[in-house]
């Protein structure tokens, strides 16, 4: 059985767009690369995105407010499967 999906290459890796749930274990792929340029918010990278943040807010004071404490003294709740 033969199956398409779209995505994006880059940097070596293949960013499918949507989901792949029924692709299980290893699978032979043959990969198509189109001569066409991806969407500018696709081609960036979000760990230079993240980078870029944490420079950003170097300077930021902390506030005790922004932190509140946890209430451990409310009753915890059992989740069963």
């Amino acid at each position: 059985m033969l199956q398409a999906y779209e995505g994006y290459l880059d940097k070596g890796r293949v960013y499918p767009l949507g989901s792949l749930a029924g692709v299980r274990g290893r699978r032979r792929v043959i990969i198509t690369v189109l001569d066409e340029p991806t969407p500018e918010e696709s081609t960036t990278d979000w760990a230079d995105e993240l980078q870029k943040m944490v420079m950003d807010s170097g300077d930021e004071k902390l506030r005790m407010e922004d932190f509140p404490r946890a209430n451990f003294t409310r009753e915890h709740l059992e989740v069963r499967p």
